[in-house]
């Protein structure tokens, strides 16, 4: 059946697969509005050149009904509140929002769920990106409480640690320039810190599978693949998807901070979260690490260096 649906975002990362995932099916009518900075330029995809803030939202949207719209980059309140007004003319069947298991409380009580304690203040000990949970999940309470307001039912994803193919962050790129050079990777003492990801794919696959699902209307779900992973476990995958030898030097937690090497991952605390729930509601399976990370090596020597 063919879909009407409105992306908000779309041009980057996560967005760009789920778009690449929609494509697979080309019968649906994809709208995507951004900035314009990054463009899809692909058959059946209508691209709108207007920032999420501008004044002339709501006149960008076409009118049009919506089967679903997907939100990838509200960041604060104030960005739902300004898209459900350029919305509210609108019919619109299901509003999807993409947030982050950043929005949860510190906690010995692991993995992490759903229901667990949220951010209630910013974070001052993280710098610039103090604000981003909490904001994220006030973001979330706002979508709700608007959504029930106009009986449009919503959906929030969190994604733990996201890679794979057009990732730009610096983190499994950050060691794939590392092991191409021939240079030796710096890690932590410390080899107990743990970590959860997800694949760019899965989640794209995943927002795919949420779309008009009443099994996921008005609920909240964690994505976060089984298994964990530490640095270690990390260097030996890429060891194993390059077929080089990786040289490694272990340091102190702290002098890795003095010498301000740019390791993308905390380095004393785990970050586990339970992503059980979506996969029960959906039924399906977590791609294993290693082929996601095969897949998005394959990806970064054939494209990612030439997007850097």
């Amino acid at each position: 059946m063919a879909l009407n649906i409105l992306i908000i975002g779309g041009s980057y990362f996560i967005g760009r697969v789920f778009v690449e995932t929609l494509l697979e099916d080309k019968t649906h009518h994809i709208y995507l509005i951004n900035r314009g900075n990054r463009p899809i330029k692909r058959e059946n995809v209508t691209e709108i050149v207007c920032d999420r803030h501008d004044t002339k939202l709501k006149q960008a949207i076409p009118q049009v009904e919506w089967d679903a719209v997907v939100d990838f980059c509200a960041y604060t309140p104030l960005d739902v509140i300004q898209l459900m007004l350029a919305l509210s003319d609108h019919r619109v069947r299901h509003t999807i929002m993409i947030s982050t298991t950043s929005i949860y409380e510190d906690t010995l009580d692991l993995p992490v769920k759903e229901g667990f304690p949220k951010l209630s203040a910013p974070q001052p000990h993280l710098g610039p990106a103090s604000d981003y949970g909490y904001d994220k999940h006030q973001a979330e309470i706002r979508l709700a409480d608007l959504c029930k307001k106009s009986n449009v039912p919503y959906t929030v994803l969190r994604p733990a640690i996201v890679y794979g193919k057009y990732n730009y962050a610096p983190r499994e790129s950050y060691f794939f320039d590392l092991v191409l050079g021939g240079k030796t990777i710096t890690l932590p003492k410390n080899k107990l810190a743990l970590y959860q990801f997800v694949s760019v794919w899965d989640v794209a696959r995943i927002v795919r599978s949420c779309i008009g699902n009443d099994h996921v209307f008005n609920h909240h779900f964690n994505l976060a693949a089984e298994e964990l992973i530490s640095y270690r476990r990390f260097v030996q995958v890429i060891q194993e998807i390059t077929g080089k030898n990786v040289a490694i030097v272990a340091i102190d937690s702290k002098e890795i901070d003095e010498q301000g090497i740019p390791l993308p991952f905390p380095l004393e605390n785990h970050l586990i979260f339970s992503g059980s729930q979506i996969k029960q509601v959906l039924g399906f399976e977590y791609m294993p690490f290693v082929e996601g990370m095969r897949k998005t090596y394959e990806w970064y020597r054939n494209e990612g260096q030439q997007d850097e």
